[in-house]
């Protein structure tokens, strides 16, 4: 059974990433969890105080509790066809403290989020929270851009840093998800250098061993900034859904800080 962490901050992205990830595990065994975080750095005594004769469980967590539940009753009628669980946790700690702890003690599989990017420019594709997330946890994380409703992912792209190994382990879960949910994917190496046609060769090689059952199709680019050889990928073809190996800040770092518009 997966073990999927649904994170919430009750808006309208968060909910549309959680009914995005449910539409795409259908037919799957699922265990999810709808989490919550209040940030602790955020709260006084004077706040506690203000609760007059409630508990501090009622001053600080049975409004978001009975907020999950209720979201989680939603969803279980909505998909009530499907062998899935919930449960629902509010936590009060810091955001990425939470989520570790949450990974670790439920063995989470995948991190589901919304994506809210409000400000700064390297938060206007994804937003801080999600970026701290990427960059400061290790688990695999489904980000659900802002009004992106569920399509099936035929069509997957995949871009590689100079740094990304086609045959490496990350590699391989790309291709597993690809095999279960998708028909084709297209590989992108995008390098800062001429690439020496010797190294195109070998990815070719590679790709033809390692993706026997899989179709797909191979560019190469060199000299272009990350975000432009992407957009320019998806514009020029119907792609609806992209992976990134984050083995390091690398190709992260080039994709959002390439542009003021990234």
């Amino acid at each position: 059974m997966k073990q999927i962490l649904l994170l919430t901050d009750f808006s309208e992205d968060a909910t549309n990433a959680m009914h995005y990830a449910l539409n795409l595990f259908k037919g799957n065994r699922c265990h999810f969890t709808i989490l919550h975080v209040k940030d602790s750095g955020l709260y006084t005594t004077d706040d506690l105080m203000t609760g007059g004769q409630q508990s501090i469980y009622d001053s600080l967590i049975k409004n978001e509790k009975d907020k999950l539940d209720a979201i989680a009753r939603t969803l279980k009628e909505k998909f009530k066809t499907e062998h899935f669980e919930f449960e629902t946790t509010v936590d009060f700690d810091d955001f990425i403290d939470s989520i570790k702890q949450n990974i670790a003690s439920n063995l989470i599989d995948l991190i589901v989020m919304g994506s809210n990017g409000i400000s700064g420019v390297k938060e206007a594709v994804f937003g801080s929270n999600t970026l701290n997330v990427i960059r400061k946890v290790h688990c695999d994380t489904l980000v659900i851009p802002i009004g992106f409703e569920y399509v099936k992912p035929k069509e997957v792209l995949l871009p590689l840093d100079t740094s990304d190994l086609i045959g490496g382990k990350a590699f391989i879960d790309v291709m597993k998800f690809v095999k279960t949910f998708s028909n084709s994917i297209h590989i992108l190496r995008v390098r800062e250098s001429e690439m020496d046609e010797t190294d195109e060769n070998t990815d070719t090689r590679l790709l033809k061993e390692q993706l026997i059952e899989i179709p797909f199709s191979y560019s190469a680019i060199t000299n272009v900034p990350m975000h432009h050889a992407i957009n320019t990928h998806i514009q020029t073809n119907k792609i609806n859904f992209m992976m990134l190996i984050i083995q390091k800040e690398s190709l992260l770092e080039r994709l959002l800080t390439g542009s003021s518009t990234s």
